[in-house]
């Protein structure tokens, strides 16, 4: 599979490895633009870290290509790299950590700003956060205040709010609420939702979980041991899958008793 003409990113037959150990993904193809929301989903250990890592530019492809905007991704280039952060930005799995505790809400919001010279004028970051945190669903006090104020999913939304700062057209999700307690994963899960209605944000979410993907995702990306076994509409993997793992993944997944 080629990479599709409108796509912000795309791996096109990757193979990676962590140094000399074996390869932990093979020819593995996926594309992903604005306004796409792709689920791509797997046991532990089947590669989606090391998918995103690839994407993100963190790691080069042993074989094939990972491409921004048509281009090679190429980690070396540091105006590349910056275009890149500016379109694509990660959001993850643990909100406890992800929030440097000694910076207040709105240091941590307005980082990228700075970070990628997006402007140091303080009115306009300043109306940014405040803006963001709007999006977020959280009170503007909320940006004077530290991370340890905060439950686990306001952060995650704090994490959400400074992902979103520089007007990304792609997030990248890692297991976004797997950390979060089954009561607030439906708000962080519904946030999702709006931002992607409302501004067009794509969406690559990584997760183990069908539920979340179903509940979030058009299309789904199945990847075993490191290799993508299928893809398609979500509803139809959901439904009628071809391969035999995708739907023992889906027998997996756990049912209400009918009466």
């Amino acid at each position: 599979m080629t990479a599709e003409g409108n796509a912000t990113l795309a791996l096109e037959n990757v193979d990676f490895a962590y140094g000399r150990r074996d390869a932990v993904l093979h020819d593995v193809s996926l594309s992903l633009a604005p306004g796409q929301t792709v689920g791509l989903v797997g046991e532990s250990g089947a590669g989606k870290t090391s998918v995103l890592r690839v994407l993100l530019g963190l790691a080069s492809p042993t074989a094939g290509r990972a491409l921004f905007e048509g281009a090679p991704i190429r980690p070396g280039d540091r105006a590349q790299m910056r275009s890149l952060r500016r379109a694509v930005q990660p959001v993850y799995q643990d909100p406890f950590s992800s929030l440097d505790p000694r910076m207040t809400v709105g240091q941590s919001i307005a980082e990228p700003l700075r970070s990628l010279d997006i402007t140091r004028d303080r009115r306009r970051i300043d109306a940014r956060v405040a803006e963001l945190l709007a999006a977020v669903d959280l009170d503007d006090d909320a940006a004077g205040r530290y991370p340890d104020a905060f439950s686990g999913g306001q952060r995650q939304r704090i994490a959400i709010a400074r992902a979103l700062a520089p007007r990304p057209r792609l997030l990248l999700a890692d297991e976004p609420v797997s950390a979060l307690d089954t009561s607030v994963r439906m708000h962080v899960i519904e946030l999702f939702k709006r931002l992607a209605a409302e501004q067009g944000i794509g969406m690559l979410l990584v997760s183990h979980d069908l539920t979340i993907v179903s509940a979030l995702c058009e299309r789904m990306t199945v990847l075993r041991a490191g290799r993508v076994v299928e893809e398609g509409p979500t509803s139809r993997l959901l439904t009628a899958p071809a391969d035999r793992y995708t739907a023992q993944l889906v027998d997996a997944v756990p049912r209400l008793p009918q009466e």
